[in-house]
């Protein structure tokens, strides 16, 4: 039981040196996070779409997907704000998989964390340059985020670190808006325990410094489902489940109420086909309830340019964690989306 120390890591001021933002793609970074934020208090009636492969893998493939994905924005931008996932590091459960790129940002080649941090930045840069797109990523690990905190629009608090005290305490300074899953139990209380702190202002230690936080009043809720004490996965995205918590949402005091719905995880079963159901089932309830219409505000979806997974990462285009939807069923889904809403 030790610690191997492999190199000494750069500081993110080295980082930003080496890969830095200019002036141009901050606006355009800059605007992303308000039309966010404008959707999120309702002030956009457009539908937040966080859509991307489960983990991003390489540059080519991820960009070559992007490339499909512009495409199709192009044609439905006008109702649908589409962020893509482009989620650098990843939980695995049991401890084995593939981490990210943040990990290893070659498959073929051993982990190496200082070219991870490199390359997962060099990425987010070309797709803001590229495409205008807004950037999503997970906030997992709290010491590597700081290297492209300038570059995300969303952040996403994932269901086995919602709990944490540090990920909260960050939430409420983070500058973009923050959703926040639900815990792997599904307890929905846990979850807007952890927006409350993250809508409030705190004292802590960050980066090495003692700091103030001002409160994020745009952390909101991301229902992913949860895992029973058999390991059953149980969803939370039918009807019933969605007025309980727009009901203890409108009994609280939390700001911006927002629910965004994970659409694979829990709520399919980890049968990421069902991801196409799972939104029209949702567009239903919102149709049946102005309550429900004025709190659901987009939808988090895995996608890929092959459907399926494939852990080995040998099939190119393929999620080497959790299987994604193709990109034909991802045109037919966002098409569809559009026109409903």
């Amino acid at each position: 039981m030790s610690f191997k120390k492999i190199c000494k890591m750069p500081t993110k001021e080295e980082i930003f040196d080496l890969l830095p933002l200019d002036d141009k793609l901050k606006n355009i970074k800059n605007k992303n996070d308000i039309e966010i934020k404008n959707i999120l208090c309702s002030k956009s009636n457009k539908m937040l779409v966080i859509i991307g492969p489960c983990s991003a893998d390489s540059e080519k493939s991820v960009c070559e997907y992007l490339e499909m994905l512009y495409k199709i924005n192009e044609q439905v931008k006008e109702k649908l704000f589409i962020v893509p996932r482009v989620y650098s590091s990843k939980p695995r459960t049991t401890g084995d998989g593939y981490k990210g790129m943040i990990h290893q940002p070659n498959i073929n080649n051993e982990p190496t964390m200082k070219g991870g941090i490199i390359a997962i930045r060099s990425l987010d840069i070309k797709i803001i340059k590229d495409y205008g797109f807004a950037i999503a990523d997970e906030l997992l690990y709290t010491s590597t985020y700081p290297f492209i905190e300038d570059l995300l629009s969303y952040v996403a608090i994932g269901a086995r670190s919602v709990e944490n005290q540090q990920h909260r305490l960050i939430a409420s300074g983070i500058e973009c808006a923050v959703g926040m899953k639900n815990p792997m139990s599904g307890d929905i209380s846990v979850m807007l325990n952890a927006i409350n702190t993250a809508q409030k202002s705190h004292n802590f230690i960050y980066e090495g410094y003692e700091v103030d936080t001002t409160g994020n009043p745009f952390a909101h809720s991301i229902l992913r489902g949860g895992v029973d004490l058999n390991g059953n996965n149980f969803p939370n995205y039918h009807y019933e489940s969605l007025l309980d918590v727009a009901n203890i949402y409108d009994k609280s005091d939390l700001l911006n109420k927002a629910i965004i719905i994970d659409t694979n995880h829990s709520n399919s079963g980890k049968l990421f086909y069902k991801q196409p159901s799972i939104v029209a089932d949702v567009l239903n309830s919102i149709c049946k309830n102005n309550d429900l219409k004025n709190i659901i505000k987009g939808f988090m979806i895995e996608s890929y340019i092959q459907e399926g997974s494939d852990p080995t990462g040998k099939t190119y285009g393929k999620s080497i964690t959790d299987p994604c939807i193709s990109i034909e069923t991802t045109k037919k889904l966002l098409f569809n989306l559009a026109e409903k809403i």
